[in-house]
């Protein structure tokens, strides 16, 4: 049985409500007949919601009650609603994955295979590059965040605008294989610092903070996931020396 809902929405020469939009696509895959109203310019936006009572469009009717909003459509239907303000370890989660996914195809282009000590070390270098940068998206908001736990940068502030560029550079160059007198030391240097900064604020001060790792306007618990970035970092650098000491660069 086709129940019917009544949707209001913006939708103007210079805007159509992106929520307005899925609140439509959400009710048609529930089953509804739409009666799909659009408000078509501001004054007619502000009447209805005078009207109505509310601040926001676009708002839902069904059975001529009003539902409300986009999120209040997801929840009148059980379907969870994103808080911004709960920790999330989702950005970590999907960086890691498609780095993971980027050195398997990486290293079966390269050598027919994708499971190969190449695929590891580029897994490494990639996922390096992609948290420099989710970092220099704002360096302003990450570099203030790391204020809040990493030891050099609060005695050099400099360090956490300088840190995005050291990890990006670092694993530019142990993606293309260059430079290792470089990239190793580099890697080497900000992992350790990192790693001991991360440690003391969580393990031993028993700090609640969010991490920087993915930039500094995420809800990334600083914890494990920090430092297992910089646990990273650190054991690629000591794998590339080792395999230049053995005569064999590992990159």
């Amino acid at each position: 049985m086709t129940r019917d809902a009544t949707l209001y929405r913006m939708v103007t020469d210079k805007h159509v409500c992106p929520y307005g939009l899925k609140s439509k696509a959400l009710l048609e895959r529930r089953g509804y007949r739409v009666e799909d109203r659009w408000l078509t310019d501001r004054e007619e936006t502000d009447r209805f919601k005078a009207e109505h009572g509310v601040k926001t469009t676009p708002q839902t009717f069904i059975d001529g009650a009003r539902i409300g909003g986009y999120d209040d459509l997801r929840r009148h239907f059980g379907l969870t609603v994103a808080d911004p303000t709960k920790p999330t370890y989702r950005p970590v989660i999907a960086l890691f994955s498609v780095t993971a996914l980027m050195a398997l195809a990486a290293s079966y282009a390269a050598f027919g295979d994708a499971l190969t000590i190449r695929a590891g070390e580029w897994f490494i270098a990639f996922s390096m590059c992609m948290l420099a940068i989710l970092k220099l998206q704002n360096i302003e908001t990450f570099s203030t965040m790391f204020l809040n736990y990493d030891l050099l940068a609060k005695r050099w502030i400099a360090y956490g605008y300088l840190y995005p560029f050291a990890e990006a550079g670092a694993g530019v160059l142990m993606v293309a294989g260059a430079l290792s007198w470089l990239s190793i030391p580099v890697a080497l240097f900000i992992g350790t610092v990192g790693a001991v900064s991360v440690f003391k604020a969580v393990y031993i001060d028993r700090r609640e903070l969010k991490c920087a790792c993915v930039g500094g306007s995420s809800n990334v618990p600083l914890g494990f996931v920090s430092l297992t970035e910089n646990v990273m970092m650190v054991a690629m650098a000591l794998w590339m020396f080792f395999s230049m000491a053995n005569g064999h660069a590992a990159m």
